[in-house]
């Protein structure tokens, strides 16, 4: 395998430049062996930032940066859908990837429903990857890396963090730890649900969700989750907010989105969620989280869809991006 230096690689991919198909292959293998050592639910301590989704938005991930810091500096955790629906999900896991093999304690990194081989081959992560380097091999190194991503995360023994949502399979944090997560995302049971579910405030108890893949859940699903596990909030994202974030069920759940201005053209803000030191209890109080709302990264205008359009042939954006 071809000898590589990390902190290089970090520099040319914040430069928005590719790393070598070889370096890749042996990022995503190195990587592995680190994801495989977590288990299902990653327990971590705050101070942390928590990113929702990216979307292959790589300038406003770098903004992200900016504005909460740089690794390690700062703690980070994503709460997966890196992938996808943007122009470049090429540099942006690439970059995410590195900074969790430099930083294995202070990034982590939970599965999203886009992370799997299904879903990136119809909303664009495939297509890119054959378009940039010239086959499929590079999506296949990351979507192998996916299936060892963890599927949930703790912090402080009271916030529970999930790419999607709650489950009717699941009532107790311990059986996430029993889920065989090692593999491609199925379409249905206890993963599927943690990748797709989503809260819904009319309701109370667990409903067919309209994603066709998970399930919508009330108020009273929260607050039994909660109670069972002895937890103060749930935390997650998959869901577009125009405002960047969502609290819901009286400050019970969060939803953070971190992709401004959606496709480049949702007109939405985004944010990142300062989790603060200190805090403790069955409720979170003013001052234990923060979110830090933000606007589309200025080089989206300079190197966006037009730009990116007349670098294709014929002028025209990838049909997933329509």
């Amino acid at each position: 395998m071809a000898p590589f230096n990390l902190d290089a690689c970090i520099s040319q991919l914040l430069k928005k430049q590719l790393l070598h198909e070889t370096v890749l292959k042996e990022i995503c293998e190195k990587t592995k062996e680190v994801l495989m050592r977590e288990g299902n639910v990653v327990h971590i301590q705050a101070p942390v930032t928590v990113v929702g989704d990216i979307h292959g938005q790589f300038y406003d991930l770098v903004e992200i940066f900016r504005i909460g810091g740089y690794a390690p500096s700062t703690n980070y955790l994503f709460l997966g859908d890196y992938v996808d629906r943007g122009l470049f999900s090429v540099e942006t896991i690439s970059l995410l990837t590195c900074l969790k093999l430099r930083h294995p304690n202070r990034i982590h990194l939970i599965r999203g429903n886009h992370e799997s081989r299904a879903v990136t081959q119809t909303y664009g992560f495939y297509t890119e990857c054959v378009r940039k380097y010239g086959s499929a091999a590079v999506w296949t190194y990351f979507t192998d890396m996916f299936d060892y991503l963890t599927l949930s995360v703790v912090i402080d023994d009271r916030i529970f963090c999930v790419h999607g949502g709650l489950s009717p399979s699941i009532h107790s944090i311990d059986q996430i730890k029993v889920v065989d997560r090692f593999r491609e995302i199925p379409h249905e049971g206890p993963m599927a649900d943690l990748v797709w579910s989503d809260p819904d405030a009319e309701k109370e108890d667990f409903a067919i969700s309209p994603r066709g893949a998970g399930y919508t859940f009330g108020s009273q699903v929260v607050r039994k989750f909660l109670t069972i596990n002895s937890m103060a909030h749930i935390l997650r994202a998959h869901q577009l907010c125009m405002e960047g974030f969502s609290v819901l069920f009286d400050n019970r759940l969060s939803t953070v989105w971190s992709a401004p201005n959606y496709c480049y053209r949702c007109g939405n803000q985004a944010s990142i969620l300062e989790v603060r030191p200190g805090g403790h209890g069955q409720e979170i109080q003013e001052g234990d989280m923060f979110f830090n709302v933000f606007e589309a990264a200025p080089e989206n205008d300079r190197d966006g869809p037009g730009q990116q359009a007349s670098l294709n042939a014929g002028g025209k954006l990838p049909e997933y991006f329509l």
